[in-house]
């Protein structure tokens, strides 16, 4: 019995070393790879993916990402690295997936992250990951175009033309009745003039450009002014045309013409002005006398191209102004 004794510590150490052997050679360290949530908002929304080890790393760990779905990379989101680092030491990486704004309705979309094959590690966890992007932007009037970016937010409108509709060849502002004094020099001249500040503010609303060679504007008594040919006004472009003097400043960029047969003689208790294209078919009419009286300031639209005829010093956003040749109503371009 004795001799039998002395075989066991003998034993034991061999049952050891196996042992030891197989949870330290043959066993490789795990891996489980989770995310923070399954849904980010494109308005800057993030979701993290961790990737993290039963213990700490040996070695440097890199896990490999691929990134498909129908929402797009760098457009629809943005990611911090397109692979999960575990360094030497550490038990875990992640990397940040952050949602971006991109002004489209498109609805939602999503984000599917397939996990690549790691040396050294035994993944637990699935491979596959689906992240759903909430569409954030809003489309109040049903255009296709989303407010963010709808410059007639409340208004269908075309979407190749800021969510706005086109409205055609429009009168926008006409000053018939300069105010006394220096303020009544719309045409910058430095002179006040009652026919030669007269001015008549055109905007073309349609998606093309349209060529006025040979157009006409007419008052209840003659041609006041012939377009000249060339005159071509691009699309949500303005043209002024002024009675006279010699207009001077940038208009906002508008085309700025005088009349060409000496002035516009708009008159102040009431006139009809009749625009008639190149083949004398009349496309445009003003009526001056439901806004006839000595108002010394111009009438316009309000909302500019959009809105009815108003007096400016019935409009806030004019902050004072009596007339604005070539600008919005508070001044601003086209």
């Amino acid at each position: 019995m004795k001799k039998n004794l002395l075989y066991l510590p003998t034993l034991f150490t061999g049952i050891c070393l196996m042992l030891f052997t197989c949870t330290t050679d043959d066993i490789l360290p795990a891996l489980n790879v989770s995310l923070s949530n399954n849904s980010l908002s494109e308005e800057s929304g993030t979701v993290i993916l961790t990737a993290s080890l039963n213990g700490a790393a040996t070695q440097q760990i890199v896990i490999p990402l691929t990134f498909s779905g129908n929402a797009t990379l760098d457009a629809d989101y943005s990611i911090s690295a397109n692979a999960i680092t575990i360094n030497n030491g550490q038990t875990s990486g992640s990397i940040t997936i952050t949602g971006l704004v991109d002004g489209l309705i498109e609805g939602d979309e999503t984000i599917d992250i397939s996990i690549g094959n790691a040396s050294g590690v035994l993944l637990l966890s699935e491979t596959n990951f689906t992240i759903t992007i909430l569409d954030a932007d809003i489309d109040s009037d049903g255009d296709g175009v989303p407010d963010a970016s709808d410059e007639c937010p409340n208004v269908p409108g075309d979407i190749n033309n800021n969510g706005c509709p086109f409205v055609g060849f429009i009168i926008n502002e006409v000053l018939y009745d300069p105010a006394d004094g220096i303020a009544g020099d719309s045409n910058l001249d430095g002179t006040r003039d009652p026919l030669a500040d007269e001015f008549i503010e055109f905007y073309n609303s349609t998606a093309n450009s349209l060529d006025l060679s040979g157009y006409t504007i007419s008052d209840a008594s003659q041609v006041r002014h012939i377009f000249p040919a060339g005159t071509v006004v691009p699309s949500n472009g303005v043209i002024v045309v002024f009675g006279g003097g010699n207009p001077t400043g940038s208009f906002g960029g508008a085309i700025v013409q005088t009349a060409s047969e000496g002035q516009l003689n708009m008159n102040n208790a009431g006139d009809f002005v009749t625009v008639r294209d190149a083949a004398n078919n009349a496309i445009l009419t003003f009526d001056i006398n439901p806004l006839s009286g000595n108002p010394n300031e111009a009438y316009t639209r309000f909302p500019d191209i959009y809105g009815d005829f108003e007096r400016y010093s019935n409009i806030p956003e004019a902050n004072g102004a009596l007339h604005t040749p070539g600008t919005k109503v508070d001044g601003s371009t086209f």
